[in-house]
């Protein structure tokens, strides 16, 4: 069999980096780890490539070579996702695709001749099976969740290292808690598995023996919802793993706030090379958090918990969203104050969305208030339902928050108050690249020298360099990013 694996193209969102990427001149900010995985899981004697089209053209004559197209793809790559079976179906080629947009609901993707849903690791085996014997079906599925103990190691020979800025790897699947607009636990279950440390240390020595010598994205949804195993098992081996090799890897992840209750935890993060952590610290409104079910972020002070972080080595990315049923007329306000208060200098705020088959979908359905599928992406400015503040206002505050919090003026005060907090931890050597050298530059011309309001670049800029060298590279890594961001939110 040749089998083609094809990642769908994202759109510029918040996440893709897109802007902050040409500076450091790559392509994607991160590899498409799910049909990686996949391909690991096919039998050895097929020929494999890989299309991500976030980096390279996928080519007619690609698809010709194809016995199959295996096909991902998230709700933001919706449409990429359907010309792609566009183009295989004019060019006669079968279509077999899963992924968590799919696994939601798979039914309005016309065109795809097999769904392989849910958790691969169970239901490609039977796909697998039925093609050998030629009873292929169209859909497959599963209601467990599978042993991650048994899950392959990636296949990242497939990829261009030199086009991505991370590596993605995954260590567990599933969250224990159940905020009622997510879809984790519909894909994933409430009880957090995991791999085994000694299987997830493999993985990342198959990435170090490649050569890799940069970021590494653990993507779980969250780190620490198996806390047991995080602390007992994998971080003490982790660290132990970076030590021998001079810590070749910086680690960013995604947990829930109560990692700031763990002062032991952070500390064993920080040792083993973590400096950043997605949080969705979702509203400063507990009233919206208990509408939402986000229990875990009530009943704290969240400004101390960022502190915390922070002054640990650990750079919280936040997560923030208006549009709850219970969002006051002050939210917009008290979310801007928040903000720049706490020093969340990469915040992503959105406005509440509906995925299909939530609880907050099936509320809201009930109540006649759906009006389509949500789009996928965070921060595109579109609703999918109906909300009970009056949709001028939301629109008007939620595009006043990006203007604020993203003004030059505003995000470089943040950058600084970020720096004045932050407990630097340096493990490993890291030389300096050409690359670290150009993005530099092009920081100096670009946001020194073209962009409206550079002068807050060139204080942000000689503050760090007297105050704060040692952070020197991070300052002009946030400002970089920071001009992402102003170019995300000039579309909204």
């Amino acid at each position: 069999m040749n089998i083609l694996l094809v990642n769908p193209e994202t759109p510029c969102t918040f996440w893709s980096f897109r802007n902050a990427l040409k500076f450091v001149a790559k392509k994607s900010s991160e590899p498409p780890l799910g049909l990686l995985t996949v391909a690991a899981m096919l039998p050895k004697d097929w020929s494999l490539k890989l299309v991500d089209m976030n980096v390279t053209i996928l080519k007619d004559k690609q698809i010709q070579w194809a016995d199959y197209v295996f096909l991902g793809g998230l709700d933001v790559q919706k449409e990429s996702f359907k010309l792609i079976v566009n183009r295989c179906n004019k060019l006669s080629v079968p279509v077999v695709a899963g992924g968590p947009m799919c696994t939601m609901d798979h039914s309005e993707f016309l065109g795809v001749d097999h769904f392989v849903l849910n958790e691969a690791e169970l239901t490609l085996p039977q796909f697998l099976e039925d093609l050998q014997n030629g009873l292929l079906k169209r859909v497959y599925s599963s209601s467990e969740f599978p042993d991650l103990t048994k899950t392959p190691a990636p296949m990242w020979e497939l990829l261009d290292f030199k086009k991505y800025a991370t590596i993605s790897i995954q260590y567990s699947r599933g969250c224990p808690f159940n905020c009622d607009f997510c879809t984790i636990t519909m894909l994933n279950g409430r009880y957090p598995r995991t791999k085994t440390a000694s299987q997830f240390l493999a993985e990342l020595t198959a990435l170090y023996n490649l050569g890799w010598r940069n970021g590494v994205f653990i993507v779980d949804d969250n780190f620490i919802g198996n806390k047991k195993n995080v602390k007992n098992e994998l971080l003490p081996d982790l660290i132990e793993w970076g030590r021998q090799r001079n810590y070749p890897f910086d680690y960013i992840t995604e947990t829930s706030i109560n990692l700031a209750d763990d002062e032991e935890l952070i500390d064993l993060m920080v040792q083993a090379g973590f400096n950043s952590a997605f949080i969705g610290i979702e509203t400063v409104n507990d009233t919206s958090l208990a509408e939402c079910g986000k229990t875990q972020n009530l009943k704290r002070n969240m400004t101390d918990c960022v502190y915390k972080l922070h002054k640990k080595g650990i750079k919280v990315s936040g997560g923030f969203i208006v549009g709850f049923d219970s969002d006051p007329a002050t939210i917009f306000e008290q979310m801007i104050q928040f903000i720049q208060n706490s020093g969340i200098v990469t915040a992503m705020v959105g406005l509440l969305n509906a995925p299909k088959g939530t609880k907050l979908f099936q509320r809201l359905k009930s109540e006649g208030r759906i009006l389509s599928a949500m789009s996928g992406n965070n921060m595109d400015g579109s609703l999918n339902f109906i909300p009970k503040m009056d949709y001028k206002k939301l629109m008007a505050g939620y595009k006043n928050i990006l203007d604020t919090i993203y003004s030059q003026k505003e995000f470089y005060y943040r950058v600084k108050s970020f720096l004045k907090t932050y407990n630097f931890h340096n493990t490993g050597i890291r030389s300096i690249t050409w690359r670290d050298i150009q993005a530099l530059f092009k920081s100096m011309f670009i946001l020194g020298m073209l962009e409206r309001g550079r002068i807050y670049y060139w204080k942000l800029f000689f503050f760090t360099l007297t105050k704060h060298p040692e952070k020197f590279a991070l300052s002009i890594t946030m400002a970089i990013y920071g001009f992402h961001f102003r170019k995300v939110i000039q579309s909204i």
